[in-house]
């Protein structure tokens, strides 16, 4: 079989950048700096802001607004700090580990502490002699990494000690985000493929898509959400006591950062301000549309009413299901996706969890988990070109040509995927969990847990009147 992009770029956007006489085959540093553009640098740095924002305010207001009053404020804390943690483990080994040549498994440690990137380093975009500054790629690449260990937090929601979270998400980053980022991302560039075909992760060699982080990010925390809320077990007075949340205007307002920031999310991973991410920027919007209304007129019909609740869980089930789809799908398949990912959720949440009793708080595994496994293998469907899909390149070639598509086949390579993510999540959130459990304790005393842990962890409270 042979290797193709996890991203689809169409022929068109792959051709001779204007102004160039001739492409460049495996060009030097002085040669890929002359092929940057200040227009993809730009939109480059405004996405990473924008994905910030997605974990700091947008996903702790999210978070926050779940919760009870009396965790308001270590949820935030909690989500906050994670991003601090991350960002400083990222620049130090997890871009290297993750963006680097290694096996297919795991980069080198070759750019540890950003070694050898500067402001003059290039990093590969999809198209033939198309280059962005390596430090925008990095800080890009490190917003996902700070938000992925921080939708964690929705399966243990209300019951976890500061610490040892925050030990937890360092080694998680490490251990489960990094090589799921490097076996579907990582690769060698279109001008060097064709000459190191092996230089690339093991997902990404499969051929497997996820243009935006479907694998990576959400089935990734998802699944360990769901192990840390099994390992740690549920709230006390859990499916006795109201646990309503206590604010859905905050819920509310985060969902909409999310919306915004989602735009960064996915139609930043196209790494070039083109027509391919202007679709990824429509299709973030109209599948969130359509999964929001999906859930509401479900609601509808199941309790005679909808809620807010439901229209903010099917918006966010939508921009999970679009990620890895977003830059391949048509509007129309993007809308499909919103649709059908909104009911299978609905049951996740409502009806799977409930029947096996786990205590996943906020949803982590029912939204992102769930969501993100109908979104990796919808991918299959709605990147089909006869679709209206935009199909796949196959870089092997320099140029970058178009490959052919079959959807059965790559439906295969989808499931593999998915596959190999709950495994290798599933693995990795069950050793550290446990381990922590064993050793340091992951939760507070029964009575800590009843008072509630802003005052217990923090010594503060969300609110004072």
């Amino acid at each position: 079989m042979q290797r193709r992009a996890a991203l689809a770029i169409p022929p068109f956007l792959a051709a001779l950048p204007a102004g160039a006489a001739d492409l460049i085959r495996a060009p030097d540093a002085g040669q890929m700096a002359s092929m940057v553009s200040k227009g993809d640098t730009a939109w480059m740095m405004v996405s990473a802001a924008l994905v910030l924002m997605m974990a700091v305010p947008a996903l702790g207001l999210f978070y926050g607004g779940l919760v009870r009053t009396k965790n308001m404020l270590s949820l935030l804390m909690q989500v906050f700090m994670i991003v601090a943690l991350c960002a400083i483990l990222w620049i130090a080994v997890g871009y290297s580990l993750a963006f680097t040549s290694g096996n297919p498994l795991i980069g080198g440690l070759s750019k540890a502490f950003l070694m050898g990137v500067g402001p003059g380093s290039a990093a590969a975009t999809f198209s033939n002699n198309v280059y962005i500054p390596e430090y925008a790629f990095v800080a890009f690449q490190m917003t996902f990494a700070c938000i992925a260990p921080g939708l964690i937090v929705g399966g243990l929601a209300e019951r976890v000690r500061f610490w040892p979270l925050m030990l937890f998400a360092g080694l998680w980053l490490l251990l489960a985000y990094v090589p799921m980022a490097h076996m579907v991302w990582y690769w060698s560039g279109p001008d060097f493929l064709p000459d190191a075909p092996g230089d690339a992760g093991l997902i990404w060699g499969w051929g497997g898509l996820d243009f935006a982080g479907g694998t990576v990010v959400h089935i990734n925390a998802g699944i360990a959400g769901l192990v840390g809320a099994i390992v740690i077990g549920k709230r006390i007075g859990y499916g006795r006591e109201n646990m309503a949340p206590h604010s859905l205007t905050f819920t509310l307002v985060g969902a909409a950062l999310l919306w915004v920031g989602w735009i960064g999310f996915n139609a930043g991973s196209t790494l070039e301000a083109n027509g391919i991410a202007a679709l990824a920027l429509l299709n973030t919007i109209v599948a969130t549309g359509a999964a929001a209304l999906s859930w509401s007129l479900l609601e509808q019909a199941l309790h005679g009413r909808p809620s807010l609740l439901g229209a903010v869980s099917g918006a966010i089930a939508g921009l999970v299901a679009v990620t890895p789809a977003a830059g391949l799908a048509s509007p129309v398949g993007a809308v499909a996706l919103g649709l059908v990912v909104s009911p299978v959720c609905y049951i996740a949440v409502s009806r799977v969890k409930a029947r096996l009793g786990y205590d996943d708080s906020l949803d982590a595994f029912g939204i992102h988990g769930v969501g993100g496994i109908i979104g990796a293998l919808g991918t299959a469907i709605v990147a089909d070109p006869a679709l209206g899909g935009q199909g796949v390149m196959d870089y092997t070639q320099f140029p970058a040509v178009a490959a052919p598509y079959d959807m059965a086949a790559q439906l295969g390579v989808q499931a593999a995927a998915v596959i190999l993510t709950i495994v290798w999540s599933g693995g990795v959130s069950w050793v550290l969990f446990a381990g922590l459990q064993a050793t340091c304790g992951l939760r507070p005393s029964s009575d800590d847990e009843r008072q509630g842990l802003d005052q217990t962890a923090h010594g503060e409270s969300a609110y004072n009147f």
